[in-house]
């Protein structure tokens, strides 16, 4: 299970980093806005075809976002249920345990009642019939 929560926690760095990148090119567009209707330029077509990579660029980075948290939650689903079947496992194993160990006993007193307990250091006399 560490194995898999270090992937997630490697996933969640990816997701913080590509969403810092995405904040940083909005804010790089709205600077770089401000600054063309402040100088009253007119962007040609080339510009204005770099402006909207940075809006793809963002696409694909919310995309690959959508990825890692479909990833991480199909890890967490499986975490879940691993300890939860484990857990399950654990007490099936706990009442197993409970029962073999009264049966152990039973039959041990059995052993001894049947017996008539011959052998035995505290044994009292036994009645025959």
């Amino acid at each position: 299970m560490n194995m898999l929560s270090s992937i997630s926690e490697l996933l969640k760095h990816l997701k913080d980093v590509e969403l810092d990148t995405i904040q940083m090119s909005q804010d790089s567009m709205m600077m770089l806005d401000e600054f063309l209707e402040k100088n009253n330029i007119e962007l040609d077509d080339n510009a204005v075809k770099s402006l909207q990579y940075q809006d793809i660029i963002s696409q694909q980075l919310t995309a690959s976002i959508e990825a890692i948290d479909s990833v991480q939650k199909s890890i967490e689903i499986f975490e879940n249920a691993y300890l939860s079947d484990e857990k399950v496992a654990s007490e099936s194993f706990n009442k197993l345990n409970v029962k073999l160990t009264k049966t152990l006993e039973i039959a041990k007193d059995r052993r001894d009642a049947f017996s008539g307990k011959l052998g035995h250091d505290d044994q009292e006399e036994i009645e025959f019939f």
